[in-house]
């Protein structure tokens, strides 16, 4: 497990990243702090699908 997360978290917290960025800019914040907390948000977000999906795959 400790092997696969942060492969997982690579892909998982950059999209999930992106999308608190996309998310501040469609609602029109469009200066550096509200760009980001979205990116920062969307990052930590990020954590528990990577750790739920990388449990998945192990146990498989």
């Amino acid at each position: 497990m400790s092997r696969l997360f942060p492969l997982m978290y690579s892909i998982v917290g950059v999209t999930c990243a992106g999308i608190g960025v996309v998310a501040a800019l469609s609602t029109g914040h469009d200066t550096l702090q509200p760009i980001l907390v979205g990116a920062a948000a969307g990052a930590m977000i990020g954590v528990v699908p990577s750790w739920l999906i990388a449990r998945r795959l192990l146990s498989a």
